[in-house]
């Protein structure tokens, strides 16, 4: 049986979430590496309430963090979608783009390629404005993705849900504009 799609890159497939996800998206968010700049690795029970959420997120948005596959070997791989943040900043609300994908994967240029698909598919298909994201100041790699993507930078904020002195308060904010 082949998986439908909702949209693909040239080597990613973009999809729903499925119950089998929840297995191989359990071991991604336990890895300490892939949550390096996150306050803390996730258990089964929190990705598969994880996986719920972004279903709904689906169902009431149209868009998610969505499912990726790789297409030559239909290998889930992680998430790269879009989101609603729940926090309260200067420039919510808002949507936001966003990856986390398995080690196995990282320098392969998978996250770049998703982002500037999700942005396109944001823009051209949803008919969206404006797409933020946002990493603490460390995450260099992630940064670097949405400079890749087109984004720019337009300020640095501390997350309120993290403590002020946490190392991963500070957070870096990027903005891509439809046009």
């Amino acid at each position: 049986m082949s998986t439908s799609y909702l949209f693909k890159s040239a080597r990613l497939g973009f999809r729903n979430w499925t119950d089998a996800d929840i297995a191989p998206f359990a071991a991604l968010n336990a890895d300490p590496v892939v949550m390096e700049f996150f306050p803390n690795t996730r258990t089964y029970d929190e990705t598969a309430s994880l996986v719920d959420k972004f279903r709904h997120d689906f169902e009431q948005n149209g868009f998610c963090f969505f499912a990726v596959d790789q297409l030559d070997t239909g290998a889930f791989i992680g998430f790269i979608g879009l989101n609603k943040p729940s926090f309260d900043a200067y420039f919510m609300p808002c949507v936001e783009i966003g990856w986390r994908l398995i080690k196995s994967v990282w320098g392969q240029g998978f996250a770049t390629e998703g982002a500037i698909r999700c942005l396109e598919y944001a823009f051209d298909e949803l008919n969206l404005e404006e797409v933020y994201s946002f990493t603490a100041l460390i995450n260099k790699r992630s940064e670097r993705i949405m400079q890749k993507a087109g984004m720019e930078k337009v300020g640095e904020f501390s997350h309120p849900v993290l403590e002020a002195h946490h190392p991963l308060a500070m957070h870096s904010l990027y903005r891509l504009a439809r046009g």
